[in-house]
């Protein structure tokens, strides 16, 4: 199956948070979309990798994903090792995908790290026709990264308004990650991401960058290299008069 986007992130529940809206956007636009998660989640401090996996399919229902799959990496010990590249080489080369979407390089959990650093590995290595999967060589066409806990000045915004709500939805699909234990269960602890706080941070994100495009909402990105722009009269059009004088 080809797809026009695939986005890699090491836990089900990363890409919902970092570009679950454009993920949106792309599918209601007709392109066909997947998620790749590299571990199960089963170190996670809330829920388990069998509640996890039911939780990642009702997101990807909700995202209109054509494709989600997990990976059996071990969760806490993602590692930039020849097996986890072939491993994602494999799945590059399946889906051939026009962009993929990886997490941004610097972070707080060692997993999305590694995570990102696989993935661009993966990007380039997935071309060379004589690194064997049984399958022909691909390289999609540009690598996109999406941020996680850190902020970075972007390369391109993405407005997401009418997505953010379905955002939202896709995110509390993971009910074992989000918000309070029922009856307050001592056995469940808080976390970062359980807290109130943390959804709040989201929806400030993105009116943050939703403001720098003078729209509601908006997802930021980053790419590495310069972006060719071969017609800047066209490509800078009605859309960037957004200011009021």
């Amino acid at each position: 199956m080809d797809l026009d986007a695939l986005a890699f992130g090491a836990h089900a529940d990363d890409v919902e948070l970092g570009c679950g809206g454009t993920l949106i956007k792309l599918a209601a636009a007709g392109h066909r979309t997947g998620v790749i998660a590299l571990t199960r989640g089963e170190m996670a401090s809330r829920g388990s990798a069998v509640l996890r996996a039911g939780e990642f399919k009702d997101a990807a229902v909700l995202l209109g994903l054509a494709a989600h799959e997990m990976l059996d990496i071990p969760d806490a010990r993602v590692e930039v090792s020849w097996e986890n590249k072939l491993k994602l080489i494999e799945r590059i080369r399946a889906y051939r995908p026009r962009l993929v979407f990886a997490p941004y390089w610097v972070d707080r959990h060692p997993d999305h790290e590694k995570t990102s650093q696989l993935v661009r590995e993966a990007f380039f290595l997935a071309a060379l026709k004589k690194i064997e999967t049984g399958q022909p060589p691909f390289r999609p066409h540009k690598l996109v990264f999406y941020p996680t806990r850190f902020d970075f000045s972007p390369s391109f915004i993405v407005d997401v308004s009418a997505q953010h709500e379905q955002k939202i939805r896709a995110i509390l699909a993971y009910r074992s990650q989000f918000g309070a234990a029922e009856g307050d269960d001592p056995e469940v602890p808080e976390t970062l991401i359980s807290r109130p706080a943390f959804l709040d941070r989201i929806e400030s994100r993105a009116r943050q960058y939703g403001a720098q495009i003078g729209v509601l909402h908006g997802e930021p990105f980053l790419v590495r290299e310069a972006i060719r722009v071969d017609d800047p009269v066209a490509f800078f059009g009605p859309e960037y008069l957004w200011t009021i004088p």
